[in-house]
């Protein structure tokens, strides 16, 4: 159950209305790493989380919270629209400046939103249900819940440097203390779940009938570019991160299954088969023979 208050988590009010950076914004709204996919995300982790608890709360809670940050979002994308001009002529009467920007605004906003925020990013495609993954393996989820944060945390960052309006700066600043600690929150969550003994690296960590393929392959760097640069890294020698072998390193990866040579299609799909060259060639030399 869901109860909504009235106030914002934090202020989202800009100095001045600025209709093209509203567009921009909305990449953090309705972007793939925006606040309507992680707070989706999130909640949806927690709904098919079979672990009442600690675990559950935690992905309910941010998901809540997220909730919140898509009103801010939505409520700073208003506001900078606020007396948006119309036309190209009603931009330039207005203020130069402000007719220089027109062309940079989103006609949606006005068209479809009658002046508010879509659920769209920052070039009108609209949000998808698909950028959401909800596993129900927890160590999976933490793990794209880091990357998540990290994504929509560096977009942020992006953006507070494409504006001047203090407002806005202010809000922003907000959202990267928050990712800041959603980051942190996620690796000690991983942390956490180690220490519990409910999974291991890597996921899923009891994959059967896996010894002797990963014996072969499981742990071997295969360096596929000029030069051994990589053999200097961390992932091409010494143990790996399960503990469960040591990485080796290969700069000479050899195929281990020959040319694939496939057999005809059946003729009603009508592909073009191997079986169907020599017939064509037969009928051609039989019309100069």
């Amino acid at each position: 159950m869901f109860t909504h208050l009235k106030d914002l988590q934090f202020e989202a009010k800009p100095d001045g209305p600025d209709a093209a950076f509203a567009r921009r914004l909305q990449e953090i709204l309705g972007g793939k790493w925006g606040e309507m996919t992680v707070a989706n995300q999130y909640l949806y982790q927690g709904w098919n989380c079979r672990l009442p608890g600690k675990y559950k709360d935690l992905f309910l809670d941010v998901g809540t919270e997220e909730m919140g940050h898509v009103e801010m979002i939505a409520t700073m994308i208003t506001r900078l629209l606020e007396n948006a001009p119309l036309s190209l002529q009603e931009a330039a009467e207005q203020n130069p400046m402000v007719g220089a920007i027109y062309g940079g605004s989103n006609p949606a906003h006005l068209i479809h939103g009658g002046g508010g925020a879509l659920p769209v990013d920052s070039v009108g495609v609209p949000w998808n249900g698909s950028y959401i993954t909800a596993s129900g393996n927890l160590l999976a989820d933490f793990y794209l819940n880091v990357t998540a944060e990290a994504q929509g945390r560096l977009q942020v960052a992006r953006l507070f440097n494409m504006t001047d309006d203090p407002g806005v700066k202010q809000m922003l600043r907000f959202l990267l203390a928050r990712d800041t600690m959603h980051q942190n929150m996620w690796m000690a969550a991983i942390e956490q779940l180690m220490e519990d003994g409910l999974e291991e690296m890597p996921v899923p960590d009891a994959f059967p009938d896996s010894s002797e393929l990963t014996e072969q392959f499981g742990y071997t760097y295969l360096d596929f570019s000029p030069g051994t640069d990589a053999s200097q890294g961390r992932w091409a020698s010494g143990p790996a991160p399960d503990g469960k072998g040591q990485f080796r390193y290969d700069d000479s990866p050899r195929a281990h299954a020959p040319e694939p040579v496939l057999p005809p299609g059946d003729p009603r799909l009508y592909g073009t088969n191997p079986g169907m060259v020599g017939e064509v060639a037969t009928k051609v030399k039989s019309k100069f023979t």
